[in-house]
């Protein structure tokens, strides 16, 4: 089990002006995305989303927890699943993918390594905000 703590005046804006996330708001997101959330169970209390069940992969669990606390109102996700080698990273102003694979990877040259475990929330290797937080592949 893990709790994971996101920048909750950052991220995409599913809601008009500051309202609280929804499940069927949040489920939505997801699902748009293109990830599968069956046997997944959102719940939502306050700014805190919780993610439960064990229907996926742990690649697709992770995916979906960054989906969701990347958006605006979201303070933290909480993981009933095993979060065991699991590495986040908050963006910073005037970061890059590059530069963060570099400070976690070793390499600058392994970017694309996180701009692929970070599909399909990123479009795009240069379209990272700070406050965002990207999963890096062990």
């Amino acid at each position: 089990m893990g709790l994971w703590n996101f920048m909750k005046d950052s991220g995409k804006k599913l809601f008009g002006g500051n309202e609280e996330p929804t499940v069927e708001a949040l489920e939505q997101e997801v699902t748009d995305l293109g990830l599968n959330i069956d046997g997944l169970d959102i719940s939502v209390e306050g700014d805190k989303v919780k993610v439960a069940g064990m229907g996926v992969s742990k690649e697709i669990r992770e995916k979906v927890m960054l989906a969701v606390g990347n958006v605006a109102g979201v303070a933290a996700v909480e993981d009933d699943g095993d979060g065991e080698g699991t590495v986040f990273v908050t963006v910073e102003r005037g970061d890059t993918l590059s530069a963060i694979a570099k400070e976690t990877l070793g390499s600058a040259n392994r970017y694309h390594e996180i701009f692929e475990a970070n599909r399909p929330m990123l479009s795009h290797p240069d379209k990272i905000y700070p406050g965002q937080v990207l999963r890096i592949p062990q």
